[in-house]
């Protein structure tokens, strides 16, 4: 994996991270809490996603080296915005 592929993964998981994070204080600050269960959705998207990403890694070559970026970068970031709600560091 090349120092370019691991920075684009970076940068989207990072993005994604920050933006669910946001996005869960702007909803508890509109109303006060959390939507139920968008945890447990956002996780269950985010297994959906890596699953994509091992098949797309083991299943095409280097053409489609930015949708497999863009799905282990999807993944890796909810699952980090997901630890990072949880233990309220952002």
């Amino acid at each position: 994996m090349t120092a370019l592929r691991l920075a684009r993964i970076a940068g989207i998981a990072i993005a994604m991270a920050i933006a669910l994070v946001l996005s869960q204080r702007a909803t508890i600050a509109r109303t006060g809490e959390s939507v139920p269960g968008v945890l447990w959705a956002v996780g269950a998207l985010c297994v959906f996603f890596l699953v994509g990403a091992m098949a797309t890694e083991a299943s095409q070559g280097p053409e489609a080296d930015v949708r497999k970026d863009l799905l282990w970068g999807l993944g890796l970031g909810g699952v980090l915005g997901i630890v990072l709600r949880l233990t309220a560091v952002l």
